[in-house]
């Protein structure tokens, strides 16, 4: 079991989102978020750096958009599902965007390819979530 989901089912607050979704969205925020920071600067390695500035932004973009919605999504009192529902949105367009502009490295970069796969799990998870908040 993760810390995540640990803590939601010790918490006596509830979202009515279902603990195991909630926790894998989480975990999914925070991985994403410290992969496309390493990826950020695996590309600021490259010899090529001038050619992946756009792939340098939209890695921390998206770093930055997936901790803050890890942490928002993390808030069990005084839950607020416009809230969430509107960070998860944001997390969802940031993934599926970094992950599309990574994958367009991927064959020449490896950390932008394993990169674009998180991105992709993420997304999965924001997508999970967002099915949960509309149920």
């Amino acid at each position: 079991m993760s810390p995540a989901l640990t803590m939601i089912k010790t918490t006596p607050a509830e979202t009515g989102i279902d603990p195991e979704v909630l926790a894998a969205c989480i975990d999914a925020c925070f991985e994403c978020a410290q992969t496309c920071t390493s990826c950020a600067d695996a590309c600021l390695a490259e010899d090529m750096v001038a050619e992946l500035r756009k792939c340098i932004r939209t890695d921390l973009d998206c770093a930055d958009i997936c901790e803050t919605t890890g942490r928002v999504l993390s808030r069990q009192t005084a839950y607020d599902p416009a809230i969430t529902g509107a960070i998860v949105e944001a997390c969802l367009t940031a993934c599926r965007t970094c992950g599309e502009e990574c994958r367009q490295h991927a064959e020449m970069h490896d950390h932008c390819r394993v990169c674009a796969e998180q991105c992709e799990r993420c997304a999965a998870a924001c997508e999970a979530v967002l099915a949960a908040l509309g149920d």
